[in-house]
């Protein structure tokens, strides 16, 4: 159920994750639930007393197959970006409880092989998977998502770059 007022509702706290690999490629995602050309990277609602980089890594292990130990987290956006959800989808998602989400984001270097990387999970989000550039994500994202990435990007673009060595 939507209140009458959407601005009257919170927001669902939420981490993503920038898993980036030994090219500074970043992995991108098709979600398995949009018939359109929408692609993000892992992400998802904080369990209860859940820390924001415990929910970044079980969503990227839940979402990519990625284990924990595959991955080094290099840093983390410097606050919560939110986002609100378009009118057509209030009241839809996510019980109609929330009016979007705040997410705080994570970088985290890729130190697995491809082959490690298995989107056939216990509960699908992707239909398939490639690295791809930022620019080139920003633009593959649903449109009410587009500022976030862009405010992702921008604050985590140090650490978008190939591993030394």
């Amino acid at each position: 159920m939507t209140s009458a007022c959407p601005a009257s509702l919170p927001y669902r706290q939420c981490a993503g994750v920038v898993l980036i690999n030994r090219d500074g490629l970043v992995f991108g995602g098709q979600r398995i639930d949009n018939p359109g050309n929408a692609w993000q990277m892992p992400q998802g609602g904080l369990d209860y007393g859940e820390l924001p980089e415990e929910a970044a890594l079980r969503e990227l292990t839940e979402e990519t197959g990625v284990p924990c130990d595959s991955v080094e987290v290099l840093a983390q956006t410097r606050e919560w970006i939110c986002y609100d959800l378009p009118e057509e989808l209030l009241g839809t998602l996510w019980g109609g409880k929330y009016r979007g989400q705040e997410q705080l984001w994570f970088a985290m270097r890729f130190l697995g092989a491809d082959s490690d990387i298995n989107i056939a999970t216990e509960t699908p989000e992707f239909s398939r998977w490639q690295w791809m550039e930022p620019a080139a994500l920003i633009d593959a994202i649903v449109p009410f998502k587009r500022h976030v990435y862009e405010a992702v990007f921008h604050d985590l673009d140090t650490w978008i770059t190939p591993a030394q060595g």
